[in-house]
């Protein structure tokens, strides 16, 4: 994953290495009956000529066939250097190389960090990257992100096209649910955002790339976190655009939704949030949604049970589980009820008609709502 800046330096002239680069290509493309033109003999023109960025190009737009390149096998001569400690490591020609994916990939880099324009060529780097590593299935995302890790570090710490670099990373870690490989480095991320300097709709998709990727690794917390900073990214003159209403909904589904989230003011004081009061329809699900948040940040049990006679169908409608709900309005009700008790002493009975359970249940209610962390007391 990202760390310190490194260099990557490749023994060869750049026409010798894009010549050398170009034959491979056409070697894979042989082992795979492609009969296309050969781009040895497209590159070999513009070489001699001078034309370096449209040499580039033609490697650039054929390197996707690199993700169907054998793993292991190529020789080269690659040296990377530390800048933080400086300790180099050198691959002779007589020294087996590492996989030879990564070893092509990062000749490929190499020739692409010599043009003064390279930030028109690693996006595409990075988009093949994303894609799978189809000669390696059981590899593929650690040679994909070894790749991009290189290209990452290999880039001045303020070159915006880090930025992108790093959403390819995210691409990759939400496609094989690797969330776990790319936690440290997030302490790193508002560092790298004043960096980058990138604008707010930059930064809320950058957050939502990461809320998506924790999501799909079933990280609920920290997906719901970035949603939240995703959202804070929207200013009050666009609170009530399409994007912060979908936004905004799915963050309040998140919360809801999740067994342990019990405080909702985070949410409450978004200016997105608020626009849904005024949703242009009162019936919408948007104005339902601010209404059942309304509920759980300040109201009890009976509310939350006339709401839902009056809106039968609103859970379906928003995918909320019933029983994650239906436990989390019962615990904050007997929250709330503890805390407007002067003796500080509740019986059973009080209990049992706030919660509408029988009796015999409330002591499973208390001992859950301080498991929670909502009260403290003792039965």
């Amino acid at each position: 994953m990202p760390g310190p800046t490194n260099s990557l330096l490749i023994e060869g002239t750049f026409d010798e290495l894009a010549d050398e680069l170009a034959q491979y290509i056409d070697d894979v493309r042989k082992k795979q009956s492609d009969q296309g033109s050969s781009l040895k003999a497209e590159v070999a023109p513009l070489l001699e000529q001078g034309q370096k960025d449209e040499a580039l190009k033609k490697l650039v737009t054929a390197s996707a066939i690199l993700n169907s390149a054998p793993e292991k096998g190529k020789k080269a001569s690659i040296m990377t250097m530390s800048k933080k400690n400086s300790k180099k490591k050198t691959l002779s020609k007589q020294t087996p190389t590492p996989p030879e994916f990564i070893a092509t990939y990062n000749l490929l880099v190499h020739l692409v960090r010599q043009s003064p324009n390279n930030d028109k060529f690693l996006p595409k780097i990075c988009q093949n990257l994303s894609a799978p590593i189809t000669s390696s299935p059981s590899h593929g995302t650690g040679l994909a992100l070894s790749i991009l890790t290189t290209i990452f570090n290999i880039l001045s710490p303020t070159n915006d096209v880090r930025y992108h670099v790093f959403l390819a990373i995210l691409r990759v870690v939400r496609s094989t649910a690797s969330f776990e490989t790319l936690r440290n480095q997030l302490k790193n991320l508002d560092l790298w955002i004043a960096q980058w300097d990138i604008d707010a709709e930059d930064q809320r998709n950058l957050y939502l790339s990461i809320a998506d990727a924790a999501s799909d690794a079933h990280e609920a917390d920290e997906s719901y976190s970035y949603l939240l900073r995703a959202l804070r990214t929207i200013p009050a003159s666009e609170a009530s655009s399409p994007t912060a209403q979908e936004l905004s909904l799915r963050a309040l589904k998140s919360a809801l939704s999740h067994p342990s989230h019990f405080d909702f003011q985070d949410l409450t004081a978004l200016d997105c949030i608020q626009a849904l009061h005024s949703s242009s329809s009162t019936s919408s699900l948007a104005s339902d949604y601010y209404e059942i948040l309304e509920l759980f940040s300040s109201e009890l049990l009976e509310d939350y049970n006339d709401f839902l006679s009056t809106h039968p169908d609103f859970l379906s409608r928003a995918g909320l589980p019933a029983p994650v709900l239906e436990r989390k309005i019962r615990l904050l009700t007997l929250a709330s009820l503890a805390a407007s008790t002067p003796s500080r002493s509740l019986n059973y009975a009080q209990i049992a008609a706030a919660l509408q359970v029988a009796p015999h249940e409330v002591e499973m209610w208390v001992i859950d709502v301080i498991r929670a962390g909502l009260v403290e007391g003792k039965l």
